[in-house]
């Protein structure tokens, strides 16, 4: 009976143990995840207020624009080159690196990544764009931000509290960042496990995506959609829609890898410019193409596109025609490229959402099934980027509440990504996370020699 009461005693003890190490790793997520929402709220509502302040003064007069954009894109760029150089761009690339980067050698160069800084830079210098009228969007950003968040509160606890390994804290943060930005909950885990946790579910992640969408498809064809517990009022579809939907899909793959191949070759040509001279003309040539565009053609190439988004998805003009789709895809062009800060997650989606509604008024299809199709193209067009193909699939469905054309939606996500390989076998962000870790390369290797040389000169 002792015995038993000792062991007893023992068990509760590691138990306890067990459950306050628990809550005190969580901490400083729980503290991090709190700050994330707030900043975030706050983005949100001040690059909306861009937005709109960035409209106001084009509908003032519409010819400010050429003063506007190359203003506000210089701005952008000035405030990343002269404070915080990784701060231009998306933000899920400097992320990812630092996850690479996530070891006690490395801290130094994890600052440049993430920091309070870089998070305020980033701030700035895309609602700076926005004001100019790019076509970046806020999501990325806002991943860094928070990674920037989840590194700072993990610094600022003691050295002897039991914390959360950095690479799991990074992650952590670009999970609640996306979940933030988007307000999907469920997008944010799947990003967190698809994009920067993809060597631990690369094995079977094909495998398991076939499965579902062969059984769920198999279901609706000959059950219709149904939930397990129950029957909902949901709109019949027919057959061909499942074909218009593949082929959206390989367009939006497709096209998607090919816009963000583009911006790499840009960014790679841009990087050879002897002089800083050469990349402010580079930036006013594109600002002033961006404002010549708006100004003579049509004002849609502006912004991040949400609104075209909801107005295609809520009301019942939905032809849009070949030319819009080729503004939201020029617009991110024009935007990313100058090197300000903004993302290109919501320019995606307005141009998946774009590219399906234009095919959908191929086939003449209804309201409702050129929904469906619009549905598929952002997230075909979102995969073409991100090479994340249930991300994608959960953010569309999140977004949109859309349940019932779930397997449509990983269809869709998984044809574009297998056809974005044929443009790139690598996606847009592993791309740029190399090239950051191969400056960084380059930079040591440069210290290393100077400090070579410097050693050779004090022994002469």
């Amino acid at each position: 009976m002792r015995v038993r009461l000792l062991l007893k005693h023992r068990f509760d003890l590691i138990r306890n143990d067990r459950l306050k190490l628990s809550i005190l790793q969580a901490l400083p997520f729980w503290t991090a995840s709190l700050l994330t929402g707030l900043v975030a709220v706050l983005y949100a509502k001040l690059f909306l207020w861009a937005e709109k302040l960035a409209a106001t003064i084009f509908g003032w007069h519409e010819w400010m624009l050429f003063i506007q954009a190359p203003l506000f894109f210089l701005i952008g760029w000035w405030l990343v080159k002269k404070w915080s150089p990784y701060a231009k761009g998306s933000g899920i690339p400097q992320v990812m690196a630092a996850i690479d980067l996530a070891n006690p050698k490395q801290k130094h160069k994890i600052e440049k990544l993430l920091s309070l800084r870089v998070a305020a830079v980033k701030i700035v210098s895309s609602l700076s764009m926005v004001l100019g009228g790019a076509a970046v969007g806020r999501e990325g950003p806002t991943i860094q931000i928070a990674g920037s968040i989840f590194e700072f509160v993990n610094k600022i606890f003691p050295a002897t509290w039991p914390k959360v390994a950095r690479a799991n804290m990074i992650v952590g943060g670009a999970a609640a960042g996306l979940a933030a930005a988007f307000n999907t909950p469920l997008g944010g885990i799947v990003f967190a496990m698809e994009e920067l946790s993809k060597n631990h579910i690369s094995f079977y992640r094909t495998a398991l995506f076939s499965a579902v969408i062969i059984a769920g498809l198999t279901a609706q064809t000959l059950l219709g959609p149904y939930l397990y517990l129950g029957y909902p009022n949901a709109e019949s579809k027919a057959w061909y829609i499942l074909l218009i939907a593949i082929l959206v899909a390989v367009l939006g793959g497709l096209a998607g890898s090919l816009m963000t191949k583009l911006i790499l070759k840009i960014l790679h040509w841009k990087a050879s410019f002897p002089k800083t001279i050469h990349h402010i003309l580079f930036l006013l040539v594109c600002s002033l193409t961006l404002a010549g565009i708006a100004f003579f053609v049509s004002k849609e190439i502006l912004g991040s596109g949400k609104e075209t988004m909801v107005s295609l998805l809520f009301s019942d003009n939905k032809h849009t025609g070949g030319g819009l789709f080729f503004l939201r895809f020029l617009g991110p062009l024009l935007s990313f490229t100058p090197g300000g800060a903004g993302g290109v997650f919501a320019p995606g989606l307005t141009a998946g959402a774009v590219l399906g509604s234009s095919v959908a008024d191929w086939f003449h299809l209804s309201s409702g099934e050129t929904n469906l199709i619009i549905l598929a193209g952002m997230a075909a067009f979102l995969t073409g980027i991100t090479r994340s193909p249930f991300t994608s699939a959960i953010l569309v469905l999140e977004m949109t509440d859309r349940h019932s054309v779930i397997f449509y939606l990983i269809l869709a996500s998984m044809v574009a990504g297998l056809a974005a390989m044929f443009v790139d076998k690598k996606s847009f962000y592993d791309r740029l996370k190399h090239d950051y870790l191969a400056d960084f390369k380059k930079e040591e290797l440069a210290e290393q020699k100077a400090q070579t040389n410097n050693d050779e000169l004090q022994m002469a």
